[in-house]
């Protein structure tokens, strides 16, 4: 039985009805993005709810041994071979296991949300585009595919037609702009239907992506 991680859970003012489970960067917590909700714009009467969980601690190899929380291990700053595969099929099952929490407390798969930065977007691609059941939307920030340009194996034919939105910092110096772009164009390829958005900021999040987020997410979400 995997046990559920920690996370910091946002609800919104009236019963939930849909979820967005937002996934952080490497040594950052389900802290560091939570209080985001209120900066998104989304409507005063929103059901959604937000669940910002925290990657487990881990030892980092780039970064010395040490040990930090993260989604998976970073060998390597080589972007074909950055991201520990074990690692990441061990966060996919306890990413799963989020999902299916909420869809267990009655939201629908049709209404959740997988979303990610850096790492938790890699995490947030690698299992949205291979779960059985078809979500609402994926979004990943700033972040990369585990393969390079080369998408995941065992892709779920449920999401196949899921709206994917991917952010990039123009300035971004910890995952290079054409990171973002490998994944994007490789998803395109494919027959996916993903949204580009680059913004004039480095590995990090900005006021105005974010309203633009809130809109993507009352979009895809405000009718469930």
């Amino acid at each position: 039985m995997t046990t559920l991680l920690e996370r910091i859970t946002v609800e919104p003012a009236t019963p939930a009805n849909s979820c967005v489970i937002w996934l952080h960067g490497l040594g950052d917590s389900g802290a560091g993005f939570a209080p985001v909700v209120p900066v998104l714009g989304l409507p005063s009467d929103h059901s959604i709810r937000f669940v910002f969980p925290h990657a487990p601690e881990q030892a980092v190899t780039i970064n010395g041994g040490y040990i930090m929380r993260s989604w998976y291990d970073i060998k390597s700053m080589d972007l074909h071979d950055r991201a520990d595969i074990n690692g990441v099929l061990t966060s996919e099952i306890a990413v799963k296991a989020l999902i299916n929490e909420q869809i267990e407390s009655g939201i629908s798969a049709q209404n959740i949300v997988l979303a990610g930065f850096s790492q938790g977007g890699v995490m947030s691609l690698f299992t949205g585009l291979r779960f059985e059941q078809k979500l609402a939307g994926i979004m990943a920030l700033s972040c990369y595919l585990p393969a390079g340009e080369a998408l995941p194996e065992g892709l779920s034919e449920a999401n196949s037609d899921t709206p994917i939105l991917q952010n990039h910092g123009e300035q971004d110096e910890v995952v290079p702009l054409f990171a973002g772009k490998m994944a994007h164009d490789a998803l395109i390829k494919a027959g996916y239907s993903s949204k580009w958005l680059t913004y004039p900021m480095a590995h990090s999040v900005i006021p105005a992506q974010l309203s633009h987020i809130g809109q993507w997410l009352t979009d895809k979400l405000g009718k469930a």
